[in-house]
């Protein structure tokens, strides 16, 4: 579903990534590892058209590197960045319907689907999404790029600066996304939920994929552990 290859990406004269290779099939989970600054979310970034990169990028056997981001996300691809980027002054309603993309057929989701994931939602429908608790907004921009009903989501670190009870709502969101044959791909520092949700791992180190292989192996994989992602 997601192929990229020989992917090289750049900020300003800064050489980032160099080389990676890595792909999502249909229907998958797969967890990207590594430590701050290993070049994680400069991936997701590149694939979203928003970083200069070199190399190949493919969605559903098209290629899009070289897109504008909103013509990434008109195919298919959704995306989650950390930043969670809401409209403060909009309602949470406002904000999820923002999300909705025209001309792509019928979704696989409605608010209503969004409210039943995270009931909370819609207890704060008429409120500002700016005066939502950190854990309300990354509820609120993961349902607001669900609304777009992607084929693939790239979720870049949502559970981060989350309680553990939040957190576990997060899994259960990504499973719930699977379930519907939605792929993910997941950037995320947590072992415990990055390793307990995966069917696949990639770690990166440095701007290079230096793992790749099941939850399992990881877990029995020492060395990669220490050296690319224990502090």
């Amino acid at each position: 579903m997601l192929e990229i290859q020989g992917l090289h990406a750049y900020y300003g004269k800064s050489h980032v990534l160099h080389g990676v290779d890595l792909h999502v099939r249909p229907g998958e989970i797969v967890s990207l590892l590594g430590r701050n600054g290993a070049g994680r979310s400069t991936l997701v970034k590149a694939a979203m058209g928003q970083v200069r990169a070199e190399g190949s990028i493919r969605f559903q056997n098209a290629p899009i590197l070289g897109l504008k981001a909103y013509q990434v996300a008109r195919k298919g691809l959704g995306y989650v960045p950390e930043s969670r980027d809401i409209f403060p002054t909009l309602t949470v309603e406002q904000n999820l319907l923002l999300g909705e993309q025209r001309g792509r057929g019928a979704s696989r989701w409605t608010l209503g689907d969004m409210y039943r994931m995270f009931p909370r939602l819609q207890e704060r429908r008429s409120v500002a999404a700016g005066v939502l608790s950190g854990g309300e907004q990354q509820m609120l921009t993961l349902c607001r790029t669900l609304m777009g009903d992607p084929d693939l989501i790239m979720i870049d670190e949502p559970t981060e600066g989350l309680a553990p009870k939040i957190v576990a709502l997060v899994g259960d969101y990504l499973q719930a996304l699977r379930d519907k044959g939605i792929s993910v791909l997941l950037v995320e520092q947590k072992l415990a939920i990055a390793l307990d949700i995966a069917q696949r791992v990639y770690v990166m180190g440095h701007g290079t994929i230096v793992f790749e292989g099941t939850p399992d192996q990881l877990r029995a994989n020492g060395a990669i552990r220490r050296e690319w992602l224990e502090v």
